[in-house]
């Protein structure tokens, strides 16, 4: 497409090629993923797709920057409602697993499309300052060393979700209560 502002028509067709991209990727894998298979699924040619997205790459890009938009989203509405410090860290943790949890396809995406960003330096700064903002109110010990807890929290994150696909019975809302039941084992000031 030209630098033009898309027509409705055309936003709306994006969309679509987004949403199938993503239940490929999901059913497939990055491989399994192509043009063809993604105009098959929309019901169009692949010229009509390579209209919106050039290459493979694009589609999926497009597709993964949609996911993490609404994954990012979902969290901060989350964090958003929490009153207190302390709870907007409990959302984050919450969140996070319960979006993934009701969003299977989503993680499969992230996981087939990350493209190494899984384990970028900066993945968990986030977390980490909410963790710095309930240090700052008292609610968690001054002494927790924010950064490295939401490393090891976010690899606890990254272990349920992981079961989950593998175990598709593997109850990720029970895991999110026990994700945050470690974060106040280890953070928590004396009461």
């Amino acid at each position: 497409m030209t630098g033009r502002t898309p027509t409705f028509t055309e936003r709306a067709r994006r969309a679509q090629l987004v949403e199938v991209t993503v239940g490929i990727v999901a059913a497939h894998g990055y491989a399994g993923c192509s043009l063809q298979r993604i105009a098959d699924a929309a019901g169009i040619t692949k010229a009509a797709v390579i209209y919106h997205f050039a290459t493979k790459d694009a589609v999926i890009r497009a597709a993964y920057d949609a996911v993490i938009e609404a994954l990012v989203g979902h969290v901060a509405e989350r964090i958003a409602e929490a009153p207190t410090a302390e709870s907007k860290a409990d959302a984050y943790v919450c969140g996070l697993i319960g979006y993934l949890a009701a969003h299977p396809d989503h993680v499969r995406l992230i996981i087939e499309a990350a493209d190494g960003d899984r384990g970028s330096p900066g993945r968990w700064e986030p977390f980490a300052g909410l963790i710095d903002d309930a240090k700052a109110s008292g609610a968690y010990r001054p002494d927790v060393d924010s950064r490295m807890l939401a490393i090891l929290v976010g690899g606890a994150i990254d272990a349920a979700v992981g079961q989950s696909l593998r175990e598709p019975a593997f109850d990720l809302h029970t895991a999110a209560e026990a994700v945050v039941d470690l974060l106040h084992r280890a953070a928590l000031a004396a009461r």
